[in-house]
């Protein structure tokens, strides 16, 4: 946009594709910097699920912009529209980036509800049909920072045709050049930055003209969308990525939505991804699971200012627990089942295990509690379980982001990569 203030400083790019470096001039004034590679904060209407505002402040290095979705907020259009004075302040969010993006990446939407002039999203009290005019009186009223553009996303499924894809990555572009359109007229919009969509299914042809074509348009950055867990598996995803980045500028940033596991977020990185979004810890909470999975690099853990997970504990206690592991690798597609980097904490075995989750880490849960209470919690159904565990895995998966971002400063992704990936299956299947 003419006049944006979001500004990407590389500082690196290793391989050609690896991208180091701070995403500056963030929200109205400005103030606000993001480091890349890194990751947004998932919220509820605002809230981390399961934390309050004050619980979540005791972690530390979390992101600076907050991610909002339009399929919780849209039903309450009205009364925001009555406090007049924006989501954030609505939520209580006084010192963050809002960025506002039309689906929630932890929940499955129903497909098949598209046209050529609306786009559908699902709260709780159903379907909530837009046009590009309800969308951007949206807009004007959650007041966000950065949003993304209003797209038809629904050509990631193996079965929607060409016709079908060319179709999405047509009304995409349709619906930017119309949000742009009120978007430069609105007084309210002055100083918020508009996010491209690139469509295109997983045909090669139509990623690249979508992307050539969002990239012609006056945005801050694009939206990677229609690659999620579950629509593909990584060659093919890497393959897209690559194909599309090549017809993006290197000094915008690039979101890739729908994809948190730590492998997938290693190889996305490696194929020139910037930023992501955090709704893998909750995905892990949900199932009842800590993150457990390695990724120290420093041979001075108090330096870098982090304790080494405990990774050779880990791998036994994963070689024990063979059938988990192998349930985690057989549905690497499927975002609502336990993955290899996750700890069944409602398994009896952990009964009476006195241990913290992970060894050596600094969070409130495992400075304070044992496996064991968090397994007595889990099968009594008790809400502090989901506190605690989501207490672990924000700080565990913000931790990966620190550790990805050292690792390409220090050219160490490959130990990194091993470190995260163990030797097992995972590894394996990253070798291309």
């Amino acid at each position: 946009m003419a006049g944006s203030r979001m500004q990407l400083e590389l500082s690196r790019v290793v391989q050609g594709r690896s991208r180091l470096g701070v995403l500056k001039g963030l929200g109205r004034t400005g103030q606000h910097s993001l480091e890349i590679p890194g990751c947004l904060l998932y919220t509820h209407f605002g809230t981390v699920p399961h934390l309050t505002q004050d619980t979540l402040h005791t972690l530390i290095s979390l992101p600076s912009v907050t991610q909002i979705t339009l399929s919780h907020i849209a039903e309450h259009q009205e009364v925001l529209e009555e406090f007049k004075d924006g989501f954030r302040k609505f939520a209580g969010l006084h010192d963050t980036v809002l960025y506002c993006s039309l689906h929630d990446p932890a929940t499955h939407s129903p497909t098949g509800y598209t046209t050529n002039k609306t786009v559908s999203v699902w709260g709780s009290g159903g379907r909530i049909e837009l046009t590009v005019a309800k969308f951007m009186a949206f807009q004007k009223t959650v007041q966000p920072d950065w949003y993304q553009s209003m797209c038809d996303g629904e050509t990631w499924q193996n079965s929607a045709s060409r016709k079908r894809v060319r179709k999405s990555v047509d009304r995409t572009l349709a619906h930017l050049d119309e949000c742009l359109l009120v978007h430069q007229k609105s007084k309210e919009l002055e100083g918020v930055e508009v996010f491209g969509v690139v469509e295109g299914g997983d045909i090669l042809e139509e990623r690249v003209r979508s992307a050539r074509e969002t990239a012609k348009r006056p945005v801050a950055g694009f939206c990677l969308d229609g690659l999620q867990t579950g629509s593909m598996d990584q060659t093919l995803r890497t393959q897209l990525i690559t194909a599309m980045i090549k017809e993006l500028p290197e000094d915008k940033p690039r979101l890739l939505h729908g994809v948190g596991r730590p492998d997938e977020v290693l190889a996305c990185v490696e194929a020139g991804v910037d930023l992501f979004e955090s709704f893998f810890p909750f995905l892990a909470t949900e199932r009842g699971c800590a993150l457990s999975f390695g990724f120290d690099i420093s041979t001075d853990p108090e330096r870098a200012g982090r304790a080494p997970p405990a990774v050779l504990e880990l791998n036994e206690e994963k070689a024990t627990a063979g059938e988990s592991q192998q349930n985690g690798d057989l549905n690497r597609h499927d975002q609502t089942q336990m993955t290899p980097f996750e700890m069944n904490l409602k398994e009896k075995r952990y009964q009476d295990d006195f241990r913290p989750l992970v060894e050596g880490c600094g969070c409130y849960c495992c400075k304070n509690h044992q496996r064991a209470y968090l397994y007595h919690l889990l099968v009594t159904n008790e809400l502090l379980a989901g506190v605690l565990l989501m207490i672990h895995n924000t700080a565990h998966y913000h931790g990966f982001f620190g550790a990805l971002r050292e690792a390409l400063a220090t050219d160490k992704l490959d130990v990194l990569k091993k470190r995260v990936l163990g030797d097992g299956g995972l590894q394996t299947e990253r070798k291309e």
